[in-house]
């Protein structure tokens, strides 16, 4: 790892370390997602205008802070994200993406809702969808793997 006191201001969040792939140095950004479930339905969050990846579906969350655990990081993205709080349970992917802003590893888990609904705060949308129909909207490249999963742990479910 650079340590480097300028690299360190140009920071956007204490989530990332400065990688040398490709001869061209990128973020490292480490975020993770909750797979909220509801009996067979699970809650997907369409980026807005106004995010990196607009229109494009994820699982809500966000970047891990300094010192946080991934399963603490999640409960407070939900809290500031969705006005709502979940149980976090099994992690689900763990999968590294290039966008063209640098690298983003996403770590999800299966989730439970125990105190509220969510609210619309950021996203331009939140929908609940059938699991094993995850594949019906464009889901962001970092979360496909986890959609898989998920869309793989529900089949074997249903039979």
């Amino acid at each position: 790892m650079l340590h480097n006191v300028h690299l360190e201001t140009l920071s956007e969040s204490a989530g990332w370390e400065p990688s040398m792939e490709q001869g061209a140095m990128k973020k490292e950004i480490n975020v993770v997602g909750a797979i909220i479930v509801d009996g067979s339905n699970v809650l997907a969050a369409q980026r807005s205008a106004t995010m990196s990846l607009p229109g494009m579906w994820e699982f809500p969350g966000g970047k891990i802070e300094a010192g946080e655990t991934p399963r603490a990081a999640l409960v407070r993205e939900l809290q500031e994200e969705l006005l709502c709080t979940a149980e976090i349970g099994d992690e689900v992917a763990s999968t590294r993406h290039e966008y063209d802003f640098g690298f983003v590893t996403l770590t999800t888990f299966y989730s439970k809702l125990v105190e509220g609904e969510p609210k619309l705060t950021e996203h331009s949308e939140i929908r609940w969808i059938e699991a094993t129909d995850l594949d019906s909207v464009e889901w962001a490249p970092a979360d496909i793997p986890a959609v898989e999963k998920v869309v793989q742990d529900f089949s074997m479910t249903e039979e």
